[in-house]
């Protein structure tokens, strides 16, 4: 006997948004959520966070943002806004409840949580990746004596106060933990090993957002060639600042590679003024600092230089295998949904949120959790 119509995994944007949207098909729905709030991965965010995404397109179905909120609201204001959105709908968590593995069984599936067995013709998994911490090892790292921590970890800058202190990686979380750093006056440098793709928050003074939007029906190549100038003129000339411009534009690294450019919210400014210093990728670590390789940062030379304190911004790799032991034709090679906001392949069974969007992650996601209720339809009584 099933104990609701649809389960949903995850009480954070995804789960909020899929399970409201199937409550206003008429489907009885439980979220299972393992920590004791709405929105708890936002909870853990770094405090001077704000959304990358203007406010018009960053509200779930059904609710708008604030009107009073900025247009780039803060970590606070987002969480606000979900445990808002969570008792407009009505939803109520199971908090507590660990989704350990989700079994196909007699016609349902079956999510153990290690305390009870929830079973429903239906589960939608969202999760998000932020449970998944990438964290990469260096040779020499053993031996070094300085705290390393990934950026998930990251809150403030006050305890790096008289530190030097070492980012790598320069996505998003890095850049802004970086510039978080350096306005708090602290000594930072940044690793980039990789090529980057920077674009600005805003073009010709609107929210790049409102730019992918409306280009949305383009192919990815083309969308890049017709925004390249103006990019180019907003960001400048990143070469000079010891950065390699990636090859691909940023449609293409998303649709190809799942990865989300840079949007500057301000590091680029520090780094030209010379309070964020650019340097190579990690060669090896040494007791109290690192060795960089050789890069256009460096002069093409290798660099040694005392840190101590180092924080991985090197993402999240989320790998569904361990949930999903009897479904494995649903997830790609490195356990990541090879489909979210359709029908999964496996019936009854969808992922939401799980993949990057040009658009706007949140904006997706409600895309997708409205695409998910119709495809569930009405309930059978």
């Amino acid at each position: 006997m099933s104990d609701a119509d649809a389960l949903v995994i995850g009480a954070g944007p995804a789960g909020l948004a899929c399970a409201a949207m199937l409550g206003k098909q008429g489907l009885g729905t439980t979220i299972l959520e393992k920590a004791a709030t709405v929105g708890s991965v936002w909870r853990r965010h770094y405090d001077r966070l704000h959304l990358h995404t203007d406010r018009g397109h960053s509200a779930l179905p059904g609710l708008p943002m604030p009107r009073d909120y900025p247009r780039y609201p803060s970590r606070a204001q987002v969480v606000a806004y979900l445990e808002t959105y969570a008792e407009r709908f009505g939803l109520q968590p199971q908090f507590g409840s660990t989704a350990r593995t989700i079994r196909r069984a007699d016609g349902a599936w079956h999510v153990d949580t290690g305390t009870r067995m929830w079973s429903a013709p239906v589960v939608v998994i969202a999760t998000g990746w932020a449970d998944f911490p990438h964290v990469p090892s260096w040779p020499g790292q053993a031996d070094y004596t300085g705290e390393v921590i990934h950026s998930s970890a990251y809150r403030h800058a006050g305890p790096y106060a008289g530190k030097r202190v070492l980012v790598v990686g320069f996505g998003n979380s890095g850049g802004e933990i970086a510039l978080d750093l350096a306005e708090a006056g602290v000594d930072v440098s940044l690793a980039v090993r990789s090529p980057v793709c920077i674009l600005p928050r805003e073009l010709l003074g609107l929210p790049i957002l409102t730019w992918a939007v409306a280009q949305a029906r383009l192919p990815p190549g083309l969308a890049d060639a017709l925004n390249a100038p103006a990019i180019r003129l907003a960001v400048g000339n990143t070469e000079r600042l010891g950065l390699t411009k990636a090859a691909k534009g940023p449609r293409r690294m998303i649709a190809e590679d799942q990865k989300i450019p840079l949007l500057d919210v301000g590091t680029l400014a520090r780094i030209r003024e010379g309070s964020i210093k650019v340097r190579g990728g990690i060669e090896r670590f040494l007791p109290h600092g690192v060795i960089f390789s050789p890069s256009l940062a460096t002069g093409g030379k290798a660099m040694t230089e005392p840190f101590e304190a180092v924080i991985l911004a090197t993402g999240f790799r989320p790998d569904l295998r361990p949930l999903l032991p009897d479904t494995p034709e649903v997830l790609d090679e490195h356990g990541r949904p090879r489909v979210t906001g359709r029908p999964s392949g496996a019936p009854g069974l969808f992922f939401c949120g799980q993949h990057p969007s040009p658009t706007g992650q949140l904006r997706e996601i409600g895309i997708e959790a409205e695409r998910i209720a119709r495809a569930v339809g009405t309930p059978a009584r």
